[in-house]
């Protein structure tokens, strides 16, 4: 029940334009699932035509994306090597990424060390999370197409549409569940 208020609390604010990263939906204790988390390793080159990064940017700004998607906070993005060094825009950005995901766990399976997890909703959008503009409507497209499948996700919502070399007529708009950590099992 408490989780339907704050979904409909959620939902009134994107109505009346507020974004819902400023007012994050915990996961639900009332339905607590195991989970056990699994380690990733991926190497992002992003290619894109509105905006250019350098590596260290595209670097922060993946680690915002991969924390607001549920990934744990020991979350690693570091740069990858660039041809123009640091704090350079560069056409052909890396980054390299090292993060854990918590996925559930089916019956009969055993996490080890066992993580409650619950499904939450996460929303990506113009300002959510905060540091997401919408000169970063290519990363976040590259994002859910080469990382978000790397989550447990469900109920996935896709209304992007990033317009090549132009602010005018993009939109961030991308809503998917998230199997993510209990707050009560980050305090441990």
């Amino acid at each position: 029940m408490t989780s339907l208020r704050a979904l409909r609390a959620s939902c009134a604010l994107v109505a009346c334009g507020f974004s819902t990263a400023a007012f994050a939906v915990e996961p639900s204790a009332s339905n607590p699932e195991p989970g056990a988390w699994q380690k990733h390793e991926y190497s992002f080159q992003f290619l894109g035509f509105t905006t250019t990064y350098s590596c260290d940017g595209l670097a922060g700004k993946l680690k915002v994306l991969l924390i607001a998607a549920g990934a744990r906070a020991d979350a690693k993005s570091t740069p990858g090597a660039c041809a123009r060094g640091f704090e350079t825009p560069d056409k052909f950005a890396r980054a390299d990424l090292t993060f854990y995901t918590l996925a559930p766990v089916g019956n009969g399976e055993n996490a080890n060390p066992p993580t409650s997890g619950a499904w939450r909703p996460v929303v990506f959008a113009d300002r959510s999370p905060r540091e997401v503009r919408l000169g970063d409507c290519e990363l976040v497209e590259q994002f859910r197409d080469k990382v978000l499948p790397m989550f447990a996700t469900h109920n996935i919502d896709n209304r992007m549409t990033c317009v090549p070399n132009q602010l005018s007529g993009s939109l961030i708009n991308l809503k998917f569940d998230v199997f993510a950590e209990l707050p009560a099992a980050r305090k441990k």
